[in-house]
């Protein structure tokens, strides 16, 4: 058989990488040096701000909560503020400038006109002094206008049937509260606190047949 004399040697094999490694080297710096020479050097950055903190959306206390809520802008409140300030309801007026509304307690019913005025109430064409001659009643009469502080800026004119002269005086007292709600429906929420625009739909009960009154027997005798 013929040797076969093509085989390298290790050192022949050695002397080979050394030189690949030497060009591979030799390439790579030249493709930096022309890298380093075609990019512009960047001018220096300007020194940055330190970074606000970044508020977590979770809330743990109300203390969070009104972190939060401060970076709302102003404007929203304000916003707010008007809109809030808004009457719900429009005034209602008839054709001569009067607020009209309905009252009742127990069995009386009572219609109540009022407008702007010196204070004067007229109850069934009397003054309230002669129709409601005991001052509780005129004071209940007056309770409307006094946590609104309207006292004497209204005159009332009203009409009222049935009943007693306390259900009356309540019928007037719902009457001029509803009245008054719509001919200022800004004070509406004062009223309506205050249980006056409420209906006391509290009336005696009926007489039964075999009873001495509602529920009342008759007294009882063995023999």
């Amino acid at each position: 058989m013929v040797a076969d004399n093509t085989s390298e040697t290790p050192a022949d094999k050695t002397a080979d990488e050394t030189k690949v490694d030497a060009a591979a080297e030799t390439t790579s710096e030249t493709s930096a040096e022309a890298t380093s020479e075609a990019k512009p050097e960047a001018a220096p950055e300007p020194a940055s701000e330190p970074k606000a903190e970044t508020k977590s959306d979770s809330v743990s206390d109300l203390a969070d909560l009104k972190s939060i809520a401060g970076d709302a802008p102003e404007g929203d409140s304000a916003e707010i503020a008007r809109t809030a300030s808004v009457p719900l309801r429009e005034q209602e007026l008839d054709a001569q400038g009067r607020a009209y509304a309905t009252g009742r307690r127990k069995d009386a019913k009572a219609r109540v006109w009022i407008k702007p005025g010196s204070g004067k109430v007229t109850v069934n064409g009397r003054d309230q002094e002669i129709y409601f001659a005991r001052p509780t009643l005129r004071l209940i009469i007056n309770q409307p206008f006094a946590i609104t502080d309207r006292e004497g800026q209204y005159d009332v004119i009203c009409t009222v049937r049935g009943g007693g002269l306390s259900g009356q005086a309540g019928a007037v007292k719902h009457g001029i509260s509803q009245a008054l709600a719509k001919y200022e429906p800004t004070l509406r929420s004062t009223v309506k606190a205050a249980g006056f625009l409420t209906r006391d739909s509290r009336v005696v009960e009926r007489k039964k047949y075999g009873k001495a009154k509602a529920r009342k027997s008759f007294q009882f005798s063995k023999r």
